[in-house]
């Protein structure tokens, strides 16, 4: 059901939107630890090893530390503006994709043209996600990396509030040049993989349908290749957000400074080595599997649910 299909000509673009929407709040809703994970490992400059220096060594262990310094909550760190981001996205990511894609069915490209035109209308829907969902990422962002004990921001609107008063409007959009070269690609690859991975379980499966465990698995396996593609990229943007940010980082170790992309690029291979563009990736795929499978899984179920209610419509007229 993600992208062109006949049976969905009758739905306005409207509900591909809130689909899309509806879909992306499950989904954080559900995934949000894992973000928190991740973001943690990210912002680390020690090794992510079991040496002394290092806060968080792995998996278990940040989690059981986290839930020991800052209690259950703070899974749910910055989730206000998560959800912001996460709704606004897939409200704009689903919606561009639908529109796009029905825009090149009218041309009547070959089939074998699919991969490409799946993932260049993935790559411009992510893209135009990312900029109108961009502010919500950098708020999110701060109030995850904060620490209980040195706490700068107390809320969402304090946070974007204060980062606008002494850092200026701009800070709003820090991070996104690295961000679009992560969120394109990752966009493009993800619903390509999807698209690829839902038509061979279907040949596999001997059915034209998409069932929920098809959309799952093909989403899953979608979010791992996306998400390993493009990894590096993501820590950067991470760097970035939080510089200006030390006094609220005091608690985790040493502090990373970095101006710009090509400049945080260089300083993580001097200081972190090779190694240091991947810190994090182990909580970053399994959030990937997990939100990728969810969010493609949920906008297909939620779409056929609309198309039935308006086929229903339709008869009883």
């Amino acid at each position: 059901m993600v992208g062109y299909d006949k049976k969905k000509e009758k739905l306005s673009q409207y509900y591909f939107a809130f689909a899309g929407g509806l879909s992306g709040f499950i989904t954080r809703a559900i995934c949000q630890p894992l973000d928190v994970l991740k973001i943690r490992f990210q912002l680390q400059v020690e090794p992510i090893s079991n040496q002394p220096v290092s806060k968080y060594r792995s998996v278990f262990q940040a989690v059981n530390l986290i839930l020991k310094e800052e209690g259950i909550k703070a899974f749910w760190k910055g989730h206000i503006p998560a959800q912001f981001l996460s709704v606004s996205y897939g409200v704009v990511q689903f919606w561009a994709f639908e529109i796009l894609s029905k825009e090149a069915h009218k041309h009547q490209l070959p089939k074998s043209l699919s991969p490409v035109v799946n993932f260049s209308s993935g790559f411009i829907a992510g893209t135009l996600a990312t900029v109108v969902s961009f502010p919500f990422d950098v708020i999110r962002t701060r109030l995850v990396a904060q620490s209980e004990q040195i706490r700068i921001y107390h809320g969402f609107l304090h946070c974007a509030q204060s980062l606008i008063k002494k850092e200026g409007p701009l800070v709003m959009f820090r991070g996104l040049w690295p961000t679009v070269l992560q969120i394109g690609p990752h966009a493009g690859v993800q619903f390509m993989c999807y698209k690829f991975f839902n038509d061979l379980y279907k040949l596999m499966a001997d059915s034209s349908n998409t069932t929920f465990s098809n959309s799952l698995v093909s989403g899953s396996l979608a979010g791992l290749c996306a998400k390993t593609s493009v990894y590096p990229f993501d820590l950067v943007k991470k760097r970035l957000q939080i510089q200006g940010f030390e006094e609220g980082r005091a608690m985790f170790g040493k502090t990373f400074h970095c101006n710009g992309m090509k400049d945080c690029l260089f300083r993580i291979y001097q200081t972190e080595g090779p190694t240091g563009f991947f810190k994090g990736l182990q909580p970053s795929l399994i959030k990937a599997i997990c939100a990728s499978a969810l969010h493609f899984s949920t906008y297909e179920m939620i779409i056929k649910l609309i198309s039935h209610i308006k086929d229903q419509e339709f008869q009883d007229v």
